[in-house]
Parts: C-alpha cells; structure tokens; sequence
C-alpha cells in the first residue's frame, strides 16, 4: 500500500497532511514542501513494543572542569564563541550570500590549524581550485589545512573517521546529500537528516563541526529550525552590501553569552579585525547637525557606541513614509505615538527616515530615547552638541525607564572623548569622571529642556 504523502513547513517544521499557501502553525507564507513520510517501524506507535535501558540520573552538583577551550588568535572570533572553539562542538553559522561566510571560515580555518588544530575544510559549493584561489587572495595558501570538495555525507563522514581532525568545516549544509533520504539536496529532510549525522558525529568523535548554513529572504536560516535546535551554537553573519562593515553576531551559544558581537572590516586581503568598532563607526562623523544622535549601547558583554541618523520632510503624499534602517520599524512607530500623545507634537504629515550609521543592526530598546532625541533634532532642526551621548527606554506613558549597564555605557563615552550624557533619572550608577549626565524622569521634561518644547 502507497504510503500517504506528508507535508512539511520549513519555518516551523510543522507537517500537515495537504498542501497549503499558508502553515496554520507559524502563519508563514510558501513554506510547506513535500516530505517523505517516516517508515511504519520507526514511527512513535512501534516504541512501546519493545522494553528500553534505563537512563543513569545523576544530582546537580558537580566537580567538572569546564570545557577546554582553542583560542584562534582572531579575538573578534573568540569573542564570539564564547572565549575559543569547545571540542565537540557543533556550530551553524548563516549569512546573506556574498556577505562573507566562506572568507572568515577559511581565514578562521588557517588560524585554528596555526594553533595546532588538525583542520579539514570540505566545500559542497565551489571546486577546489576556487577555494585555493580565494586563499591565495587571502595570502593563506600555506596555511596547513586539508581542502575536499564533496556533497555525498556518508564520503565525507567516512573521510573525517579515517583522518580523524579535531575541526571540519562543512561548506554548506544545503548542499550536503544523504543517500538513505529519498529527496533532493537542499530539501527539509536532506538538511535535517544531514545536520543530525554531522552533530551526532562530532559528539562521538570528539570533532568540532562547523556548519554554513544560506539564509532565506527573511534573513532567517534556511531549512527546518529544528537545525538550530541540534547545535550549540548560532552565529549570523550580517552586514550591508554597501557598507565595509561586518557583524557576526552569536544568537544562541551554550558555551558563552547570546547577543555577542565580534565586528570585521571587508578589506582587499579579506575580512580584518575591528578592535575598536565604536571609534570606527563614529570616524566620519563630522560637525553636529540636525537629527544626529550618538547612542551608547550594548551589545553582548561589549558596548557600543553608534550613531542614529533621522530625516523629517513634509510628505507629498497623503499617507506619510516611515522608512527604517537598522532598527525596529514598529518601535519607531511607537516612538512616534508617545511624542504625540503624550509629549503633544505632532508628526502628520511628516515623512521620517532613520538609519543607523555603518550598517550595524541595533535591537535593544535602550536606544528609545536616542531615537526620539533624533527625530526631535531633525523636525525641529535644531543640533544636539557634539559631545553628547544619548540612552533610555521610553514607557508608553512617556516615562524614562532605567536600562543595563549604565556604567560601562558611560566609560566606553567617555574613553571616546564625550563629556555628557543624557540618561534616565533612575540609572543609579555614578557618572564617570569628567562626564557630566543629565537625567530625566520622563520624556516631557527632556524636551522641554533639550528642545524648549512640550
């Protein structure tokens, strides 16, 4: 008898017995494909038929050494991970194409095998002339790592058990094929099936593994999420085409902190570090003007400062624009309706653009009141001084709420020559010497002082 045909969402891994433009669980659009159904024996109705081992249960208390850990030498890498590659240790990292991904594991790769790491680097996408290539570009051809081009697991898994390295790096895992799925490479059950053998591997042999991972239009891992529920750690590579700016970003990590940061500069000799990135993303800025604003923020354990750039023009049209770049469009709007409903001016009619300066996402609601600041300085075209540092959350009653971090926000201003800062009044942290801060206790009281409005 025919077995019954499943279908899978890619977004959610939710299946469904039909097809449908729309998954019921998550709400995506266009992300339910064709699955082949389990097998009869391996379904959940047979694990009852048959009596399992008995698991070993351990306490809480433990006397465990943490894990060992093999620094790279690139510090915005370590950074990153955590503090260094963890044995054992699965890793996904997803970027737009072209952003970069296989240039910094490729220079990454030759700085683990400087450290003494036996490396094999396997590329299911290009050729082996075209990644030696890139890493003649990159000056790294001497560099003692071993190159295999392959898309066929089980030859790759049967290679990396004879040459038993201690880091693979898996050039992507859209790419890969396992011969007992029956679909095609790139499929749901193709990338699940392939990143389970690759996990599974390298915690039984002791391997780290590296996998790159496409994005979808979303910006969001390509394949089933459940990808990113296997590994230990998720790191996304960001950056705008424009821009020489690049981000990694870890989003997960059981080794270390979630959110951090490691920042690089697209160069012609590949991605360089970037020790310093508030001073680099501030480097241009030149003299005050309207709607530029420097906010402190933190990213990670690292903080940043960035600058925040509005635009306010009356609107040719009937419906005003509101255009965002590299920060929460609806929390622009809601930032928009506390000025109005609760501060009593008015943005109608207006169009509002904000971007934030060198192509560095910013998510954290501390930037709220930067964010007001600039599109206060550009309506009313009126310049906040040059040395001034902007951070706070802002309620929906247009109270300023107190943010994290308050002190480190403030060293790494004044490190950068700022002599005040505008914060909120329940930030209890002392202000660093030779800073000045003004604090507020709501919205109202900061424009009425800043802008002599409200």
């Amino acid at each position: 008898m025919a077995k019954k045909l499943q279908y899978v969402c890619t977004a959610c891994a939710a299946s469904s017995p039909k097809w449908a433009g729309q998954c019921d669980a998550c709400g995506a659009w266009n992300s339910i494909v064709e699955e082949k159904p389990l097998s009869e024996g391996s379904s959940s109705k047979s694990i009852g038929s048959k009596r399992g081992g008995q698991v070993e249960l351990t306490d809480l208390s433990t006397n465990e050494a943490p894990p060992p850990r093999t620094m790279s030498g690139m510090e915005e890498l370590d950074r990153v991970l955590g503090g260094g590659l963890v044995p054992s240790s699965a890793i996904l990292v997803g970027g737009d194409p072209g952003i970069g991904k296989s240039t910094v594991l490729l220079q990454a790769a030759a700085q683990f095998a400087s450290q003494g790491l036996k490396t094999i680097y396997i590329s299911g996408e290009e050729a082996s002339a075209q990644v030696r290539m890139r890493a003649q570009r990159l000056g790294l051809k001497d560099a003692p790592v071993k190159l295999g081009a392959e898309t066929n697991l089980r030859n790759i898994l049967t290679t990396l058990e004879a040459e038993k390295p201690q880091l693979a790096i898996i050039d992507s895992i859209q790419t890969m094929w396992v011969d007992t799925v029956d679909s095609a490479p790139g499929s749901v059950s193709q990338v699940r099936a392939a990143a389970h053998e690759l996990t599974s591997f390298a915690k039984r042999k002791g391997v780290s593994v590296i996998l790159v991972g496409h994005v979808t239009k979303d910006g969001q891992i390509a394949g089933p999420r459940v990808v990113e529920h296997m590994v230990d750690t998720v790191l996304y590579f960001e950056g705008e085409r424009g821009h020489q700016f690049r981000i990694l970003r870890a989003v997960k990590n059981r080794f270390g902190p979630a959110d951090e940061i490691g920042v690089f500069e697209m160069t012609g000799a590949g991605l360089q570090e970037v020790r310093n990135p508030s001073a680099l993303f501030l480097s241009e800025r030149g003299e005050p003007s309207p709607g530029s604003v420097v906010f402190s923020g933190i990213e990670g354990t690292r903080p940043v400062l960035v600058e925040f750039q509005a635009l306010v023009a009356p609107s040719p049209h009937s419906q005003p624009r509101r255009t965002v770049v590299g920060w929460d469009s609806s929390r622009l709007a809601m930032i928009l309706a506390v000025l109005e409903a609760r501060v009593g001016i008015p943005f109608a009619g207006l169009d509002v653009y904000l971007n934030v300066a060198g192509g560095i996402k910013v998510t954290e609601p501390a930037a709220d009141l930067a964010v007001a600041a600039a599109l206060l300085s550009a309506r009313e075209d009126a310049a906040l001084p040059k040395d001034t540092v902007v951070f706070g959350e802002i309620s929906l009653s247009g109270a300023l709420r107190s943010v994290s971090q308050t002190e480190n926000r403030l060293k790494e201003a004044q490190k950068l020559g700022f002599s005040t800062a505008i914060m909120p009044k329940g930030d209890k942290a002392p202000s660093t010497a030779g800073l000045t801060a003004k604090r507020y206790d709501d919205l109202t009281a900061f424009v009425g002082d800043i802008f002599g409005a409200g």
